[in-house]
């Protein structure tokens, strides 16, 4: 069993920025890769961006391009969600996921098999 555990959230005026965090338990359990997920309140989850272990990144790029950077400390298990030039719309919970069971549709939550408890992000305007 992999735990996920988020951390960094918080309230910040839009054009601020936040880091999150999500530390791991279990580096060798959590899969090939991690995801970021955001989810508004009467939203669907989305993909934010997501880091191979073997090295590359993906980002959602029509809401986050640019702005969001993901990296990684292995020393510490940790992979972290680095958020700039914060908007009102990027208003939500934010998840980490590991364990991706399908790697074609890494943008799906549906196919991570480990979440963290996610931490709140708002942004005023």
């Amino acid at each position: 069993q992999v735990q996920l555990a988020e951390s960094g959230g918080g309230s910040v005026q839009a054009g601020g920025s936040l880091r999150l965090s999500c530390a791991i338990s279990s580096r060798s359990g959590s899969g090939i890769a991690m995801g970021w997920f955001r989810q508004a309140p009467g939203l669907e989850r989305e993909f934010v961006g997501g880091i191979l272990w073997s090295g590359g990144y993906a980002y959602n790029t029509d809401s986050v391009k640019g702005r969001f950077t993901i990296s990684r400390d292995d020393a510490k298990s940790t992979v972290y969600l680095q958020m700039n030039s914060l908007k009102p719309e990027d208003t939500a919970v934010y998840y980490c996921a590991a364990g991706l069971r399908d790697f074609a549709n890494y943008r799906d939550p549906g196919v991570y098999n480990y979440w963290g408890q996610g931490t709140q992000v708002t942004v005023s305007p």
